[in-house]
């Protein structure tokens, strides 16, 4: 029975973890309950080929499941008990996940909670009057390093530059075939997809000082953009200080990590992996870290005026991303 039992919080934890953000939506994990573990395998067949050809952003929005599963199981009372990278012979292992001793959830770990339910990705246009509170941004900071990684806050006048390596990777990404083909194939889903993104997620164009990627390509884009106009928002560079597949991985933990920080206080968030993709962009970017490490993504942060969300990006089933193990709901 207790296996039993430890075997659906293993199943359900995965279960939520379907919600966690990805590059461009594809969702590129695989879960499997076994012996009383939750493996956690990377999906070759759905990286990105000509846009993530080293499975960096692959990676990431790996850690950032497995910090959505971290945190399904604090809320259910378990102590997350994570091995990283457990089996070198098999590169696509990348966690192994326990529920550990009981433990009440706490105030921390139900907000948490409920803020990756509330999550979503909204790439309307922010505003507010005022900017972040000082308190808000320490919390994000201190969200990143309790995942082995730090922000790097954008100052004006870096963020102008941001918008420079924005605007040349759109440039260079239009010229890249393979790269425009792609994107094609995630950004035009129907109505019915389980994955990838379709036009009432993306906004019409709209004047930013960091332009959005045509996420279109020359389809429909249905969003309305917001009333917002782009003031206060924040730019937070996600860094670590290595760039490997470990470091990848935390990457990935802390976007999740600060992207929930922000959710549970009022704010709204979206990435920016274009400015990441590109080696020149990305360069340009890591030029502006002090002290220096590889920046591995940026998070958009902000208050959306608009106080009604934006749709919910469409997900894989269950079935379709957990081996093993039973549901209870």
């Amino acid at each position: 029975m207790i296996e039993d039992t430890q075997t659906a919080t293993l199943h359900l934890a995965a279960d939520e973890a379907r919600r966690a953000p990805s590059i461009l939506n594809t969702q590129p994990w695989r879960w499997q309950v076994h012996d009383g573990a939750l493996d956690l395998h990377a999906d070759p067949a759905r990286r990105l080929g000509s846009v993530d050809p080293q499975g960096r952003l692959l990676t990431l929005s790996c850690g950032a499941a497995l910090h959505h599963a971290r945190v399904a199981l604090a809320a259910a009372g378990h102590e997350p008990v994570v091995e990283r990278l457990p089996d070198p012979a098999d590169p696509s292992l990348l966690a192994r996940v326990r529920a550990g001793r009981p433990r009440p959830a706490g105030d921390d770990d139900r907000l948490t909670y409920e803020a990756m339910l509330r999550r979503r990705t909204d790439r309307r246009r922010f505003g507010s009057p005022v900017p972040m509170a000082p308190e808000a941004l320490a919390a994000l900071r201190a969200a990143a390093e309790a995942e082995h990684a730090r922000l790097h806050r954008l100052r004006p006048g870096e963020v102008e530059y941001l918008g420079y390596a924005a605007q040349g990777a759109h440039v260079l990404d239009a010229k890249d075939e393979g790269r425009v083909a792609e994107q094609q194939a995630w950004t035009h889903r129907g109505p019915g997809s389980a994955d990838g993104m379709t036009g009432d997620a993306v906004p019409a164009p709209a004047d930013r000082p960091v332009p959005l990627r045509d996420f279109a390509l020359g389809g429909e884009a249905t969003l309305d953009p917001g009333p917002g106009d782009e003031s206060n928002v924040e730019y937070l560079a996600v860094v670590t200080d290595g760039d490997g597949v470990e470091d990848w991985l935390a990457a990935g933990e802390a976007t999740s990590a600060v992207w929930l920080a922000a959710v549970a206080r009022g704010l709204a968030a979206s990435p920016l992996s274009d400015v990441v993709e590109i080696p020149g962009a990305r360069a340009l970017l890591g030029s502006l870290i002090e002290p220096a490490g590889h920046p591995q993504l940026v998070l958009r942060v902000g208050v959306d005026p608009d106080p009604a969300p934006p749709p919910a990006s469409p997900r894989r089933p269950a079935r379709d991303v957990i081996d093993g193990g039973e549901a209870t709901r």
